[in-house]
């Protein structure tokens, strides 16, 4: 890519990222679909399959840190998992946390969930690649927040398999793959689209961060480590939970699983390179 080009990237990804001016004569007589009384689109994706898991909510019996300055201390990214496996309650701690829904606005106007989103959209949906968690066969599941239940959309009974899956829907990040589960968060355009149209797009990114940064703090109060990550691989991601990579596409993953202290010098080893280049 020669430097001009470079530049442009550069310069087209920084005004992606700029307020647009509320007098731009280009927006002057623009209104969103809401604005044009159209009609709202649901509040969250129908259900894939006839099968809902129930998620236990007995969250007190966890075992967890609530002491919200040493969650925050403890809060990092983990890369080196022990792969002991976690327990179905804890996952269904983190998928509360991240997109557990608390009440519903109106009738069917929006959901207030357990992390904010801009005009209580919140466009996301968690798939998940599940490798080792206690009551769950190992596969490809869906979240459905109404109700707090999980679908099974793929059994995967081929370890190794989904282990290769794992890693390769992540731009070859092995590490990754050694995970428990693997949290991937798609993107429904509309749900914003709706209400905010052609400004909506910025925000999404500030409202995803929301949802990653309480996987990071339940992950931190449960003692597990996680780890955000934005090398992924779109049309794999999409194939594999069935989007279509237009109304709805995958937009940020996480991987989760089970650490311990003595793995911190292995964690120091993804960083070498500071030291070996003297940064």
């Amino acid at each position: 890519m020669d430097e001009r080009t470079v530049q442009e990237w550069m310069e087209r990804g920084r005004n992606f990222l700029k307020a647009r001016p509320e007098d731009d004569p280009a927006t002057a007589d623009y209104l969103t679909d809401q604005e044009k009384k159209l009609p709202q689109p649901p509040l969250v994706k129908a259900a894939m399959t006839d099968a809902p898991i129930d998620l236990p909510r007995a969250f007190e019996s966890l075992h967890k840190d609530e002491d919200f300055f040493t969650v925050v201390m403890k809060r990092k990214s983990s890369r080196v998992y022990t792969q002991e496996g976690m327990s179905l309650l804890e996952l269904s701690y983190m998928l509360w946390l991240t997109q557990g829904v608390k009440e519903i606005r109106g009738k069917s106007y929006a959901t207030l969930r357990t992390v904010p989103c801009g005009g209580a959209r919140h466009p996301f949906e968690c798939y998940l690649l599940v490798q080792k968690v206690e009551g769950l066969v190992p596969g490809a599941y869906h979240y459905l927040p109404m109700t707090h239940q999980l679908e099974l959309l793929s059994p995967m009974e081929d370890k190794e398999a989904l282990r290769a899956l794992m890693g390769k829907s992540l731009c070859g990040q092995g590490w990754a793959a050694k995970a428990d589960a693997v949290f991937y968060w798609s993107f429904v355009p509309y749900r914003s689209e709706w209400r905010y149209g052609v400004f909506s797009h910025r925000m999404i990114m500030a409202d995803l961060g929301h949802v990653g940064e309480n996987l990071y703090l339940s992950c931190a109060a449960l003692g597990l480590g996680t780890c955000g990550i934005g090398a992924y691989d779109q049309k794999l991601c999409d194939e594999t939970f069935g989007l279509d990579g237009q109304e709805e596409f995958t937009l940020y993953a996480q991987s989760v699983g089970t650490i311990r202290p003595q793995d911190a010098g292995a964690e120091k080893d993804f960083y070498k390179f500071v030291e070996e280049q003297g940064l």
